[in-house]
């Protein structure tokens, strides 16, 4: 079972010897951020490292919470999610893989034949169908209510995690040709909201979204809301403009139950909401109350809520921002987000998190959808068996497949295939290996590429959607992508030698030494 809430979550690490207090005062600008990306890139807890076979390094540190920022009003908790051990504690499950076959069960393809097979397929569904979001007429996130002059983002410690963020004057080039055009008339600071769920909802309310967006603090209630293109706020924010109306509600929303920030984050199918893959995951239905100054639901167990609407009319400049790619983002013009509300429960925490060159928080929260999803990877491209995308390629950079061989070509039909799947499409590398290695071991993937790749025929370059955060791309949002085949060549994928075998002990040696391990006396 998930946490309700922040607190309760953040008290079972603490029991567990995953997290720490720091009780001296500490900077919100730059100094918090400078101790948790050192504490992220320390090995995680003795022992639970181990229980992922997934892992790779054992890294991640210990959650932290600060709980005397300076000039803030409220506590800092920072890293909650930043081991695998935490996210699954977090989702309310033993391991990632467990959870994969949780979700598998909803979303397989098959028709039930007998009976039984229809029952239990009806209980899956009735399963999911049990957890929808359901109104409520009070939560805590609504214990102290703060409007007009009082709702001063000041009060909270806000992070600047990096220190060219929001600094236009600095050496970084704008995103687009067309930002020059302009120059901007209200900078922000370099403090950002990192952590928090962005809701929004269509003008006739028939779709509401959660998604995690970067939020930049241009004054004490003035933001620039941070959204790709493609992402669902922003398809919100047009559709509200093609309306002919002038605001958009939104809230920002920290903390609730401990399964929020990861379903804010998941790559869902069009229009399958997060809040009900959020009750999905946390066991129960979320609560939601209505806000105080909009017509919108938020999570009544929420610790903070910033209310307000996005003016539909005016954009701020927005960036440099320190991202995950491990290089600043750069600058461009984003729409206004004005509050009118900050809500919150007495005894407020304030989540955030910092992002950067791996490993971070984020690492582990990209590799819960990694593993979550394979279900869902597998229906979509039934050649793969297993695939990881490794801490070296930030999410989108590189993708590592394996597949049982059956033809020739195989490899390349599968490049061609995420490069037209989702969010996979944004891939830059891929690459395909046999389906007797072990995908989630990088050594053993490089040797596979080092000594089965000929680079005359055995790569395929294209062009196509790129991230935009990408800034080696030649262009804004597009550029090349490369696949690599290291599989062992067959007859017809142009010319192949003989093909050698791979070195290996056979099974019956392999039993022997292994039973007789102890008696040799190695350690």
């Amino acid at each position: 079972m998930a946490f309700p809430t922040l607190r309760d979550f953040l008290q079972h690490l603490e029991k567990n010897d995953e997290l720490r207090r720091v009780k001296v005062p500490v900077d919100p600008v730059l100094e918090i951020a400078a101790i948790s990306d050192r504490v992220m890139k320390s090995p995680a807890p003795h022992g639970h490292a181990e229980r992922d076979k997934h892992l790779g390094a054992n890294l991640g540190g210990r959650a932290l919470l600060f709980e005397n920022t300076r000039n803030a009003q409220f506590p800092l908790a920072i890293n909650a999610f930043g081991s695998y051990w935490r996210i699954c504690q977090a989702l309310g499950c033993d391991s990632l893989d467990a959870l994969a076959d949780k979700v598998s069960q909803l979303i397989k393809p098959e028709v039930p034949t007998s009976l039984m097979e229809k029952m239990k397929k009806g209980l899956d569904f009735l399963k999911l169908a049990s957890v929808p979001p359901k109104s409520v007429r009070s939560g805590i996130c609504q214990q102290v209510v703060l409007e007009g002059e009082s709702a001063d983002l000041r009060k909270l410690p806000i992070l600047q995690c990096w220190p060219l963020d929001g600094n236009i004057e600095s050496d970084q080039v704008f995103s687009r040709s067309d930002a020059d055009a302009a120059k901007p008339t209200h900078t922000g600071t370099g403090r950002y909201i990192t952590l928090a769920g962005i809701y929004t909802r269509n003008p006739d309310s028939s779709h509401r979204n959660v998604g995690m967006y970067r939020v930049q603090v241009h004054g004490p209630r003035l933001c620039a809301m941070h959204w790709h293109m493609h992402h669902d706020g922003a398809k919100h924010y047009r559709a509200w403009k093609a309306a002919g109306e002038s605001k958009m509600p939104l809230a920002v929303v920290l903390g609730g139950e401990s399964v929020l920030p990861y379903a804010a984050t998941a790559p869902l199918p069009p229009n399958v909401s997060e809040l009900l893959f959020a009750g999905f995951l946390n066991g129960s239905g979320i609560e939601l109350v209505k806000c105080k100054t909009i017509d919108l639901e938020v999570p009544a167990n929420a610790e903070i809520v910033i209310e307000g609407y996005v003016d539909l009319n005016q954009k701020l400049y927005e960036g440099p921002f320190g991202d995950h790619t491990g290089f600043y983002s750069l600058a461009d013009f984003y729409p206004a987000f004005h509050v009118t509300a900050i809500t919150h429960r007495r005894d407020a925490i304030y989540p955030a998190t910092i992002v950067g060159q791996p490993p971070m928080e984020d690492y582990f929260i990209g590799k819960a959808t990694e593993r979550i999803f394979l279900p869902l990877l597998k229906m979509l491209v039934p050649d793969v068996i297993d695939y990881t995308l490794p801490m070296s390629g930030t999410f989108h950079n590189c993708a590592v497949l394996k597949i049982r061989k059956e033809y020739p070509q195989q490899a390349r039909r599968l490049m061609h295939a995420i490069w037209g799947a989702g969010q996979m499409s944004l891939t830059k590398f891929v690459v395909v290996v046999d389906e007797h290695v072990d995908v989630h071991d990088e050594q053993q993937v490089l040797f596979q590429v080092f000594a089965n790749v000929d680079p005359l025929r055995d790569v395929e370059i294209v062009k196509g959607p790129i991230d935009i955060l990408d800034h080696a791309s030649i262009e804004y949002g597009w550029g090349g992508k490369i696949g690599f085949d290291a599989t062992k060549k067959w007859p017809g994928e142009g010319q192949v030698r003989a093909w050698p075998r791979e070195l290996s002990f056979d099974d019956l040696t392999r039993t022997l030494v292994d039973k007789r391990w102890r008696e040799y006396g190695i350690g």
